[in-house]
């Protein structure tokens, strides 16, 4: 069971889909198999760039139960949702099928910091004693939620256990949180996102890894060990290495097309489909895609 204590990276696994946009579920073993041969430490499965809003809940437990029949590792299902029905019957599915844990976004209509914990309070009711990631990611949901505030959803919620950090700019959250909880308000785990654009000064600050997805999640597996183990300057030489094409896959609208691309590349899904309405590359952006690989991978070679 995922608790306050988990570290390491929780990569955001795609959905895979064939050509004519039906679910892929061979490409799900294989995917699985990517992302731990790759060093994750866990799985998030249906988040938002899995794709879980074009999924029917018919589709989502279908992928829920193949993932996780096909895991060595935890699983943190995404059960957002408008209403809280649907969250507690998909998260008990997931929970049945052996998942570690949901994460939860706010809805966009939380408007007040009285609306936002209220409704945390709520979802925890409805989950039991399923622990679950409070997912804290305003420039897609529109719900800002200040530190004071995640302190609060910690403290009334003994059962929400890790924030997936999203907020950007968000480094001086990440501060603010570790400081209070070392003044004794709860801790709780710390996962980072957007796309590891900024995972070392994320680590400096107090996070506990990452839960966000990039082409090239041994990267991301390497960098939280190397700051584990102090070597911040070797940390920081990696990510640089990988930096251009961390900074290209987090293109807003066009990143999935374009992690997606990259995975079916390097072997990891079948096909490199989104599930429509999605964007296509154009064969300049395939262009600049394999141009920033081929740079990637001679630096690396030069590197050892």
């Amino acid at each position: 069971m995922l608790d306050e204590t988990a570290k390491g990276v929780f990569t955001i696994a795609v959905t895979p889909f064939l050509p004519d946009g039906a679910l892929d579920l061979d490409s799900i073993d294989r995917m699985v198999a990517f992302y731990e041969e790759k060093g994750a430490t866990g799985l998030t499965i249906l988040g938002m760039m899995g794709e879980a809003g074009k999924l029917s809940a018919e589709e989502s437990v279908a992928v829920v139960r193949r993932v996780i029949a096909q895991a060595s590792v935890p699983i943190v299902v995404g059960v957002s949702a408008p209403g809280l029905a649907a969250i507690k019957a998909l998260s008990e599915t997931a929970m049945d099928e052996g998942a570690a844990g949901v994460m939860v976004a706010p809805p966009s209509s939380l408007r007040t910091d009285d609306q936002i914990t209220g409704y945390f309070r709520n979802v925890s009711e409805v989950l039991g004693t399923t622990p679950w990631v409070l997912q804290d990611f305003p420039l897609a949901t529109g719900v800002q939620m200040s530190p004071r505030v995640c302190l609060q959803i910690f403290a009334e919620n003994p059962t929400c256990v890790m924030l997936k950090h999203e907020d950007w700019p968000g480094l001086e959250k990440i501060t603010t949180l570790r400081h209070a909880q070392a003044d004794g308000a709860r801790r709780v785990s710390i996962l980072c996102g957007n796309g590891a654009q900024f995972l070392p000064e994320e680590m400096l600050r107090g996070a506990d890894g990452a839960m966000t997805g990039f082409a090239y999640p041994e990267l991301m597996a390497e960098v939280v060990r190397l700051m584990t183990e102090g070597k911040v300057e070797a940390a920081r030489d990696l990510f640089d290495i990988y930096l251009p094409l961390i900074r290209y896959e987090s293109q807003p609208g066009l990143g999935l097309a374009i992690r997606k691309y990259t995975l079916a590349k390097r072997g990891a899904i079948a096909h490199a489909t989104a599930r429509k309405p999605a964007p296509t590359l154009s064969s300049e952006a395939i262009a600049e895609i394999e141009t920033l690989i081929a740079r990637q991978e001679a630096r690396l070679a030069a590197r050892s």
